[in-house]
């Protein structure tokens, strides 16, 4: 015995090599090795300087891809946290200086009742002559350009929106995030970039949230610092001001296409497939229950208004919202908006308030633009009640938490009923789940569509019919993948073959 307790034999003397070790026999079909290659250990055991030469290689491969992370890790750690500002320099902020001087004197020379009556077109024609005018007065010499913008500047801020209205009207932003006077981000294609705008101070911005608001009924003020309303244009706005918002009025404004989107032009955007497209199309169409889920800014809202369309246009359609921003197609479309409660704390209508009355209202279909609490129920009652082809968004990051999410809204509301009931409910109601996503690019994509098929115990069974899969990744950071079909029979072709849909939607699904 050694003094490690391992009996001495054969080749005790010393620990064979691995280099020298015998291949193991074949069977009949296998071929022996040569002496020369038991000598070396045979085809299974390649050299071992081969081998070291392509662990060498694989390590520097994956030390460079490593060092290449942290480089990115680093850069980011270092990279300035301070505040950007949005302070504009040059042209625009030379106009907007003598817009500083010019605009108290304008004022005095307009009534400003009068000025609210007319457009903006008309109003610019009255100013021209005032602002040469005034211009003379302080002995400034403007260029036709100069003049022309500083005519526009003041017109937004007598009229219009002030600074926010070049944003407004550039049709390449799709958000506007002000984060008090010195700060204004937008969204660009699905990246944030800072603008160059800005506001004389926080008063300033502060009276343009108060315009924004007044327009829809609505009020900012200390006994009601956040509010939710919308542009003329459709456009979402949201409103917090100090003492909440720690750096001034902060407003949000998500911007919508002045050209509806539809769901071919998002088959042409690469945000889904042709497949994908026909089965939202036949399911839009065939009166199927469909939530829209996904995170903020994945185009949720966007993905109700295309599905909306394959609406049949002798429907009656009710809209229910807590700020309306949907703009349906159809021609029997009746829009319903929530009512904040007063000064008081009376008088508040919730969107479930909204939707109990909706029920009495005669509706084909009703599209709820956001569950967010105890509505989840009785949306899911008007499904199982005869309006088939009702739809609605809700914040979600997969088909299955998409579920569990509307479980737990319905067990937020005061009805007393079992989470099997709830479940079951759910699973007899919901037909489609579309989940769309913003990716890391800022591209948009429909990465699931899921059925809701039914109840296997206390669990609701789904399965996939399609699926976004992410591939790769582009040197400019632009994420590759494929829309991949299941090939799967839809359970829902029973409703598809109602509507004479039954074929091209099998064909789509395998």
């Amino acid at each position: 015995m050694s003094a490690f307790g391992k009996r001495g034999g054969i080749g005790s003397g010393g620990r064979p090599s691995f280099g020298v070790a015998k291949p193991m026999k074949g069977g009949p079909g296998v071929t022996q090795s040569t002496s020369s290659e038991s000598e070396l250990g045979g085809e299974q055991f390649p050299p071992i300087e081969h081998l070291a030469q392509s662990l060498d290689a694989a390590a520097d491969e994956n030390g460079s891809s490593l060092s290449g992370a942290m480089d990115r890790l680093t850069a980011r750690q270092n990279a300035s946290g301070e505040a950007a500002s949005s302070k504009s320099e040059g042209f625009e902020a030379s106009v907007h200086r003598i817009k500083e001087q010019v605009l108290p004197r304008l004022l005095e020379r307009v009534d400003p009742e009068a000025a609210a009556t007319l457009s903006k077109d008309e109003l610019a024609e009255e100013f021209r002559p005032i602002i040469s005018e005034v211009l003379n007065e302080l002995k400034i010499n403007l260029n036709r350009r100069e003049q022309f913008a500083l005519e526009k500047v003041l017109v937004d801020e007598l009229l219009g929106l002030g600074p926010l209205e070049e944003l407004l009207a550039d049709p390449a932003i799709s958000d506007i995030m002000v984060n008090g006077p010195d700060q204004t981000y937008v969204e660009r294609k699905g990246k944030l970039e800072i603008a160059q705008i800005q506001f004389r101070d926080e008063e300033h911005l502060f009276q343009i949230a108060q315009r924004i608001v007044n327009k829809v009924g609505r009020r900012i003020d200390q006994t009601s610092p956040l509010c939710d309303a919308r542009l003329q244009d459709g456009s979402r706005v949201n409103v917090i001001i100090p003492p909440l918002s720690l750096r001034g009025t902060a407003i949000s404004i998500r911007k919508f296409s002045e050209k509806p989107i539809t769901l071919d032009m998002m088959k042409g955007f690469g945000s889904m497939s042709e497949k994908m497209a026909t089965v939202l199309k036949i399911a839009g169409a065939s009166r199927m229950n469909v939530v829209i889920s996904g995170g903020t800014g994945s185009g949720k809202t966007t993905m109700l208004n295309a599905l909306s369309k394959m609406i049949d246009p002798g429907e009656r359609v009710i809209t229910i919202e807590d700020a309306a921003e949907l703009r349906l197609q159809q021609p029997h479309w009746l829009p319903l908006e929530t009512r904040p409660p007063n000064l008081e704390g009376q008088g508040a209508i919730t969107i479930r308030d909204l939707v109990i009355n909706a029920l009495r209202m005669r509706p084909d279909r009703i599209i709820l633009g956001e569950i967010r609490g105890p509505e989840c129920f009785d949306l899911l009652a008007a499904m199982n009640t005869g309006h088939d082809g009702s739809m609605a968004t809700l914040h979600s990051n997969s088909p299955r938490e998409c579920l569990a999410r509307m479980e737990n809204m319905v067990m937020m509301s005061d009805i007393k009923v079992p989470k099997e009931a709830i479940s079951r409910q759910i699973a007899d109601s919901v037909d489609l789940i579309v989940q769309v996503k913003r990716l890391r690019d800022g591209s948009r994509r429909t990465t699931n569509i899921t059925e809701v098929i039914g109840m296997e115990g206390d669990v609701i069974v789904t399965q996939e019919l399609f699926k976004f899969e992410y591939l790769d990744e582009t040197p400019d950071g632009k994420i590759l993948g494929e829309f991949r079909s299941m090939g799967l029979r839809p359970y829902t072709l029973e409703k598809a073959k109602q509507f004479g849909f039954d074929q091209p939607y099998l064909e789509a699904c395998l």
